[in-house]
């Protein structure tokens, strides 16, 4: 039985409008020009790498301290527009899927940058269909760093060969690929060349046997 590794935004719930709303909210503060654009480099990245990208338009340096402190303002206003997820947040075809996929025998687990992913999935009711979950607490490094992957298959005890990631960032496709695992391109990730799979939804899963890949 294959092994499959889910991205968590873009692919089986979709925060992007509460991570742009909170880091505009902090830019306006900081007078620096932000926009969907620029919003879209941040997709698969840290938390503080995101906050570097907007500060390349700041018209002045800030220190670590500060950098912190941004990072910390930017993820309270987020995790309060996060409480306003709820279970309906995720789609029949996600939990329908995912249910079919563990009745099969097949082991999941997360692979996400988020260090709100626990958060996500528990306001969503989506934690217990998960046999690990790596995500920012335990990495160091994020995507395209292989890291996050290597990491949930460690915590499934699956080999990299035997892992099939399911992602929607062009960072999460690579990350995939360098550690060795079959990547299957969703959303954006779907006109990536380096996607080995390309799905329109999570449940062509199970239309095009990707688990007998």
């Amino acid at each position: 039985m294959k092994a499959f590794i889910f991205d968590l935004d873009g692919v089986l719930v979709f925060t992007d409008k509460y991570h742009y709303e909170a880091w505009k909210k902090l830019a306006d503060r900081l007078g620096i020009y932000f926009d969907e654009k620029i919003n879209n480099r941040l997709r698969g990245v840290s938390r503080m790498e995101s906050l570097e990208i907007i500060l390349e338009r700041a018209d002045r340096d800030y220190t670590d301290e500060e950098k912190q402190a941004f990072a910390t303002e930017k993820n309270e206003t987020y995790r309060n527009l996060l409480s306003q997820m709820t279970p309906e947040d995720v789609t029949a075809d996600v939990r329908e899927t995912l249910e079919e996929l563990k009745r099969r025998g097949h082991k999941l687990a997360i692979g996400s940058s988020s260090k709100n992913t626990k958060y996500i999935l528990e306001r969503v009711n989506l934690i217990d269909m998960f046999d690990a979950i790596s995500d920012g607490t335990n990495i160091t490094r994020s995507k395209p760093d292989p890291e996050v992957f290597l990491k949930a298959a460690e915590f499934i005890g699956e080999e990299p060969k035997n892992c099939i990631v399911i992602e929607d960032a062009y960072s999460g496709i690579d990350a995939a690929k360098a550690a060795g695992m079959t990547a299957v391109g969703i959303g954006d990730a779907s006109g990536y060349e380096k996607s080995d799979i390309v799905i329109s939804q999570i449940s062509d899963i199970m239309k095009n046997d990707v688990g007998n890949h």
